[in-house]
């Protein structure tokens, strides 16, 4: 299989049609030299968490290539490393050294083969590199489907046949190309939209006034800055939930910038189909996340247990989304509210979570959405009929 744009509507019929081309194909599992050294291509949020992702296993960064190299060089997370403008490299380090694409705003492919006319010898996706190192850190980005089984055709098919627009099933057929051939296809009826991510204009148009908004997976407060300024400050209450000890330090003081922090609750906690108590992989920023790799442990617990009323519910937990939304059954049918689940860090996403939502919640409509490349960032949204304004 190859790379391909797909022009025209994307309805049930033409999805299936792809859905086969994409099952029947051989996987195209590109080769990444371990004995190479490695650089690091883009220096923004992807490529400042490779470069603290690969310190902390040991793996030595030659170089960091970036176009503002420049204005780089006074970051401390890049200090020790050698900072190249693209057209600065010496030939002899783009020769030796296997370059990893950081980068996810935009296309993979196009970023390639820019490199490779530049004269780069080895390059591919940051994720792809990382997958080896799966056996002791559990970043899981880079994952690729297996081959099809006849129960996931069909649910697949299912899924296509649920989703609610065109550009849900382009969007849904973009992520599984990616993930089950490495192909990067593109779709006129599917755009990729990375300044929504979590808020896309269907999901706003079904909030109340006054949103109660939970956040399961807080991280530093981005997406709770982000709920804010979109909202105005006009919201009832925000619930965060995250249980990794650096993360808190960061979500606190950033929780202090906003004016209406009287208004948000903070529970150092994760969350779990039941309570109980888990091995968590901590201090990985982004990627840290319930794990056999963990040196610590966290209480779990299931969301009903919380005894919230959220209308706006937002789950980005490294692929235990699925688990969280199996302790939250109670709390997401009394309350029925909007949800965003990323589902792009294991192969829950291919149709699993789309199958648990139309199984355990009533009259919902679902929306994919990818807002980012190579199979990242892609978001479920669960809008409750009653709310459904598109």
């Amino acid at each position: 299989m190859t790379d391909k744009a797909v022009a025209g509507p994307m309805d049930v019929a033409a999805a299936r049609a792809l859905l086969a081309e994409i099952s029947a194909g051989e996987p195209n599992i590109p080769a990444t030299d371990a004995n190479l050294p490695i650089a690091l291509y883009g220096a923004g949020n992807l490529g400042r968490m490779a470069r603290g992702v690969l310190t902390s296993e040991g793996i030595e960064i030659g170089f960091a290539v970036d176009r503002n190299a420049a204005a780089l060089e006074a970051d401390p997370v890049w200090s020790g490393i050698r900072l190249f403008h693209p057209d600065e490299v010496p030939a002899a380090l783009k020769a030796s050294h296997h370059l990893l694409v950081t980068v996810a705003t935009a296309p993979y492919r196009p970023i390639e083969r820019d490199l490779e006319a530049r004269g780069f010898l080895h390059v591919s996706p940051f994720y792809d590199y990382f997958e080896r190192n799966r056996r002791r850190h559990p970043l899981a980005n880079g994952w690729f489907a297996e081959p099809f089984s006849a129960e996931d055709c069909a649910e697949i098919d299912r899924a296509l046949t649920t989703l609610a627009d065109d550009r849900s099933r382009a969007n849904l057929l973009q992520f599984i190309a990616w993930r089950r051939q490495r192909v990067e296809w593109t779709f006129e009826a599917g755009p990729v939209t990375g300044s929504d991510r979590f808020f896309i204009p269907e999901l706003l148009a079904a909030l109340p006034d006054h949103p109660r908004y939970l956040d399961c997976g807080a991280h530093h407060g981005d997406t709770i800055a982000a709920f804010d300024q979109t909202m105005q400050g006009r919201w009832e209450e925000i619930v965060a939930i995250e249980p990794d000890p650096d993360n808190l330090v960061h979500l606190h003081a950033r929780l202090q910038t906003l004016a209406g922090r009287d208004r948000i609750k903070v529970h150092p906690l994760a969350l779990g189909s039941k309570a109980g108590r888990e091995r968590f992989f901590s201090g990985a920023g982004y990627a840290s996340q319930i794990s056999e790799h963990g040196a610590i442990w966290t209480d779990v617990v299931p969301l009903d247990s919380l005894a919230l009323a959220p209308n706006f519910v937002k789950l980005h937990l490294e692929g235990h989304e699925l688990e969280a939304l199996k302790g939250s059954v109670e709390t997401l049918t009394r309350h029925r509210p909007v949800i965003a689940a990323t589902v792009y860090h294991n192969a829950d996403g291919l149709w699993r979570t789309a199958h648990w939502l139309t199984q355990h919640l009533a009259d919902y409509r679902l929306l994919f959405r990818l807002h980012s490349w190579c199979g990242t960032g892609a978001v479920l949204y669960a809008i409750p009929a009653e709310r459904w304004s598109a």
